[in-house]
């Protein structure tokens, strides 16, 4: 019959048959190869930046950046979505996924214009992720600090 006549639980009933199964063994395994990808690209550039003389500690921040700078230039360019789909959770590494969840809302409004568009609601995600971030580490500081 017709969707609107059903109950919650009906349409749960619903939609459960008209879903596609999802492949868990593939999916497990797409995710595994695309962050273990994304985790040796990581250990390349580290390799990279320590070549070309920089400490250690360094190269882990160049790293860092370099690596927020690239996913953040695919999200543009609407390549992290396809390899999302294709990669699933293996493209929620850590530092990866943060540059992508901040630059995805920015382009989502691009088309409001740059300042009240883009950077406005480029933090809409990141925003209580960074703000939660930076206070807990304050706090972290005072703790050590008392401590001493």
């Amino acid at each position: 019959g017709c969707t609107m006549d059903m109950t919650p639980r009906e349409y749960q009933q619903y939609v459960q048959r008209k879903m596609k199964k999802s492949p868990l063994g593939k999916d497990v395994c797409l995710a595994f190869l695309v962050g273990g990808a994304i985790c040796a690209l990581g250990q390349a550039v580290l390799d990279g930046w320590m070549s070309l003389g920089l400490p250690k500690e360094d190269a882990g921040t160049a790293t860092s950046c370099s690596l927020v700078a690239l996913s953040s230039l695919l999200t543009g360019l609407n390549l992290y979505n396809k390899l999302a789909r294709f990669g699933g959770a293996g493209t929620l590494v850590p530092i990866t996924g943060f540059s992508n969840a901040v630059t995805s809302p920015a382009l989502d409004f691009k088309s409001e214009g740059f300042v009240t568009g883009m950077a406005a609601k480029m933090f809409t995600v990141a925003g209580p992720v960074i703000t939660f971030g930076t206070l807990a580490s304050v706090i972290y500081g005072v703790i050590l600090m008392l401590l001493k």
